[in-house]
This record gives C-alpha cells, sequence and structure tokens, in this order.
C-alpha cells in the first residue's frame, strides 16, 4: 500500500488535535488550569496545521476523488459533507473557545468548551474515516479540484 505523503500527514495532524483536546478536557477536570491550557493551544496548533497542509494542497494539488465502488458514492459524498459541516463548526468553536479562555471570559468558554470538544473528536473521527476510504479502503480516485471531487465532475 503506497499512502500518500500530504493527507497522510494532515490526518495525523488533526488526530494529534483531538488527542490534546482529550488530555486538556482531562486536565481541567483535575483543575490543573495551566496544564489544560498548554494542551488545547496545542491541540489548536495542531488543528491548524492541518488546515494549512490541507489547504495548501487543496491550493496547489487538489483533492482526490473518492475511488470506490459507484453505488456507495452517495454514501461518501453525503459523508465528506457532514464531515465538512462538522470540521467547519468545530474550527470556528474550538478557535473562538481558545480567544474566550485566553481572554479570560470563563463562564462563556466552560458553556463553549464541551460541546465544542465534542464537535472536534466527532471531527477528527470522521476525517480519519474520510482518509481511510480515500487511500486505505479503496484506492483514490483522480486527483482534482474540491468542488469537482465533491460533485465528482
Amino acid at each position: 500500500m503506497n499512502l500518500p505523503l500530504l493527507p497522510t500527514i494532515s490526518t495525523f495532524f488533526i488526530v494529534l488535535s483531538a488527542i490534546f483536546v482529550a488530555i486538556g478536557w482531562n486536565l481541567i477536570r483535575r483543575r490543573k488550569i495551566e496544564a489544560h491550557k498548554k494542551a488545547m493551544l496545542a491541540a489548536g496548533v495542531s488543528a491548524l496545521i492541518f488546515f494549512i497542509i490541507y489547504a495548501s494542497r487543496t491550493v496547489f494539488v487538489g483533492n482526490t476523488a473518492f475511488g470506490g465502488p459507484d453505488n456507495i458514492k452517495i454514501f461518501y459524498t453525503v459523508f465528506l459533507i457532514f464531515h465538512i459541516i462538522l470540521a467547519t463548526v468545530g474550527g470556528i468553536l474550538g478557535g473562538y473557545n481558545i480567544w474566550l479562555g485566553l481572554k479570560n471570559q470563563m463562564a462563556r468558554h466552560r458553556k463553549l468548551g464541551p460541546p465544542a470538544s465534542v464537535i472536534w473528536f466527532f471531527t477528527a473521527i470522521t476525517g480519519v474515516m474520510v482518509y481511510l476510504l480515500l487511500y486505505v479502503i479503496y484506492e483514490g480516485g483522480h486527483t482534482t479540484s474540491v468542488f469537482k471531487a465533491i460533485l465528482g465532475n
């Protein structure tokens, strides 16, 4: 199996970000505020590295179309759209929640943290599933722009 370098690296960083979120969540439950802050900043940086790699690859190389059977392509496409929505919402909520924490707006930070974390866990899980479907379970299709990959044109 010959795995593509950039998608493999970017998937590693999204998983790493979810691991840091889990660590940060555990730390704050034990009232280790400074360690929580460092873990969540590491989660944010890991997610940002993922996004930079993903966006750069999308702009300069393109995205890989689904290469699996045609009869499950619609399910993959719906799953991919669900993942993209989760990633967008999770990224915005996560970034905003980090900002709230850094600005010491703790009431809002505490309220937003758990749902933002859960959304991020689902983002990471669905991101890994997209990676597995594109590069491990099925051989990737052609590489093209993100719009053509989603719409199948």
